[in-house]
């Protein structure tokens, strides 16, 4: 069993039931499943579309990461995802951030995923369920990573509605 965070994001149409659902393809597919509070998020790269809602998954699994990749990408498949737009509004965005103490870097695939240390709306959902936690390849826990952080962006507890 590996611990794996992934990160999930939706900014168009029902955000919160794309949340939703991902949560509960999550809870269906995985063990041991924690949940960070969901954030309402301020865009960051392409900064003229809606906000973002983000949330923090942390569960246990046994599938590789190439596998779990798949499954990703399969979720946000059915969640009507489509890669129009580089950084574009999305039904629905799932990143592996973490895949235990793993550093991978293939074509398709980067563990710890190469921004998260620069983003709020990242790293705030996730020091929710570790902020001891130390993120490989930068020897830095969440909590100092957002103590360092230069991105300014906006982020605040979405109470849904």
């Amino acid at each position: 069993m590996v611990l794996v965070y992934l990160s999930l994001g939706s900014n168009i149409e029902n955000r919160d039931a794309f949340l939703a659902h991902a949560r509960q393809a999550i809870k269906d597919s995985f063990i041991s499943v924690r949940f960070s509070n969901v954030y309402e998020t301020e865009p960051v790269d392409m900064t003229d579309q809606p906000w973002f809602l983000n949330q923090v998954a942390e569960v246990q699994t046994e599938m590789e990461p190439n596998s779990l990749l798949e499954w990703v990408r399969a979720l946000e498949a059915k969640s009507g995802r489509q890669r129009k737009v580089p950084k574009g509004p999305r039904t629905l965005d799932v990143d592996i951030l973490l895949y235990g103490d793993w550093l991978i870097v293939e074509d398709h695939l980067e563990i710890p995923h190469p921004r998260m240390a620069q983003r709020r709306h990242v790293l705030i959902p996730l020091s929710d369920l570790a902020p001891g936690l130390e993120i490989p390849g930068i020897q830095e826990t969440v909590q100092e990573a957002l103590k360092q952080l230069c991105d300014s962006s906006q982020v605040k507890i979405h109470a849904p509605s």
